[in-house]
């Protein structure tokens, strides 16, 4: 063997062990994605497939710096910046069964975050609007939902207190930031029938996720247990 074809080699060597393939890498998040689903979310109750599977298809570590990938698929909060978190994988999904999505529905969520929620609500429902308060979570999950494809998330930045009115009435609206009370025009916004979900308390350790459901005009509530969420900001904090 030739001086040449033996540095080539050793190269190639070297290179394979400092630098993991991608491909080994996506093995590995996707086992890890499944061990979460099965151990940390159907195994605690969650048994809707249409949730299951979105859980399974999205990628949790892309919605998070790299340097939080090697935890992306533990169940609990990651840091996103400007005090802000993705939620617990379990609590998504809770939240996400919760309002008994069949496919068609037309969803509006206040807080977009990361954008990882509006990604499990987009494969499964027809149409997600999203609206983030932080301009630079706004401008960081625009770009990043659009670099992943979907074309069924239409995300603003903007208060979400005052919901999205000219996309509404909405079939589903979903709040993943706390408030100690409901917003007046998200409850206005939402459509006979639909389903509102908030974490709803005055503390920033704990809160009720509520339920409400919208039947004959009025408004039926049922508290699904503790939660804790960071709070609301904007014109929530006034009221």
């Amino acid at each position: 063997m030739n001086k040449v074809l033996t540095r080539l080699l050793l190269f190639a060597f070297l290179t394979a062990v400092t630098y993991p393939c991608f491909s080994s890498d996506t093995n590995v998040f996707e086992k890890n994605r499944h061990k979460m689903v099965e151990n940390d979310i159907k195994a605690r109750g969650i048994n809707d497939k249409k949730v299951l599977d979105a859980m399974m298809n999205v990628k949790r570590h892309l919605f998070v710096d790299e340097s939080q990938w090697n935890k992306a698929y533990n169940d609990h909060p990651l840091p996103i910046g400007e005090g802000q978190t993705i939620s617990q994988p379990y609590v998504v999904a809770l939240m996400t069964e919760a309002v008994s999505l069949k496919g068609d529905e037309k969803v509006l969520e206040i807080g977009t975050g990361s954008g990882y929620q509006a990604a499990i609500l987009a494969e499964i429902v027809k149409d997600v609007f999203t609206i983030e308060i932080k301009k630079g979570l706004y401008e960081k999950v625009r770009e990043r939902l659009s670099r992943l494809g979907y074309q069924n998330i239409q995300v603003k930045y903007d208060d979400g207190y005052f919901g999205w009115e000219t996309h509404g009435p909405f079939d589903v609206i979903m709040v993943t930031a706390s408030a100690n009370h409901i917003p007046p025009p998200l409850l206005a916004q939402l459509k006979e029938g639909g389903r509102l979900i908030i974490p709803l308390g005055s503390t920033v350790f704990y809160q009720n996720l509520t339920l409400v459901k919208k039947e004959k005009g009025k408004h039926i509530v049922r508290e699904l247990g503790g939660v804790a969420f960071v709070p609301m900001t904007g014109q929530v904090q006034k009221k």
